[in-house]
């Protein structure tokens, strides 16, 4: 199956379960199918004919949106039960960190959770075992309306982060396991993208970057986008004028994140809401 595939009958679905109003409701970001050691921020762009192979470890990262409160979830799809450690090393973390988060909980404390672990497993693959390491370079991430970073990272690893979880805020715990270097590096052509919450204004001298970012505000807001909706928008030849708006500093440019070829990364991710009585995992279904 075609990856473009996939990620359009997601968002079909989520499109039409949360009965999608323009900027009021419908899609988060772009759904993530990123596949072996591309752990983040890659969505096909259009004529990216990518099929999923049977021993391709893919990572879906879709979220939704109502009025801008962000559920942001993640799983990860593979056929070959030789990575099975891999996956279940990371829902485990990921569950970890779910269950150590709470009201006045440091990130750092469920970062420490989140390694010891993702670190008590390892993985044999053609005859050679890895050890799982987190990726240490990608964390979790509060959520405000709109902006699907908040301000307030957790992490997947010890550290000296002081800062606590408070009441009424919402949080996505996703943690990634690689059996690569634990590390990742943008790389390869960017399709996801977003409207800096801070954007400074401009005067754009380009129609066309104009005309894309009236676009941008009505359809999308600081919501992220992705090359393909724009073309399916009726934004054909965006290129320029996105290049434009992300050298002004108003689009940040999302590539893909990749730890070295040749690995394979796995994620999972839940959002939560912490209220004065409960935490309530917002993202959690039957399936995972």
């Amino acid at each position: 199956m075609k990856l473009v595939d996939i990620c359009n009958m997601i968002e079909s679905s989520v499109m039409k379960l949360v009965e999608a109003d323009g900027i009021k409701a419908g899609r988060a970001f772009p759904t993530g199918c990123s596949l072996n050691h591309v752990a983040a921020h890659y969505t096909p762009n259009t004529g990216d004919d990518t099929v999923l192979g049977v021993d391709d470890v893919m990572k879906l990262d879709f979220g939704v949106h109502v009025g801008g409160r962000i559920i942001d979830s993640a799983f990860t799809v593979h056929h070959n039960p030789k990575f099975d450690p891999l996956i279940q090393a990371v829902r485990d973390a990921t569950n970890t960190g779910v269950k150590a988060a709470g009201i006045d909980v440091r990130l750092g404390d469920i970062g420490a959770a989140i390694q010891e672990v993702m670190e008590s497993y390892e993985i044999e693959l053609d005859g050679k075992v890895y050890p799982i390491k987190p990726i240490q370079n990608l964390c979790g991430h509060s959520i405000i309306p709109y902006v699907i970073h908040g301000g307030k990272s957790v992490p997947s690893v010890r550290g000296r982060e002081m800062t606590k979880m408070e009441e009424g805020e919402y949080f996505a715990i996703e943690t990634f396991g690689t059996t690569g270097k634990g590390y990742v590096n943008e790389d390869m052509d960017c399709s996801h993208y977003m409207k800096r919450p801070d954007a400074p204004h401009v005067a754009l001298r380009s129609a066309g970057a104009k005309s894309l970012l009236a676009h941008i505000n009505k359809n999308h807001g600081t919501l992220a986008f992705c090359r393909r909706w724009l073309d399916a928008e009726g934004q054909p030849r965006h290129l320029m004028a996105l290049k434009h708006l992300v050298e002004a500093g108003i689009i940040d440019p999302c590539p893909p994140l990749c730890d070295v070829k040749g690995s394979y990364t796995a994620q999972f991710e839940h959002t939560f809401v912490l209220k004065p009585t409960c935490k309530e995992v917002l993202s959690r279904g039957t399936d995972y």
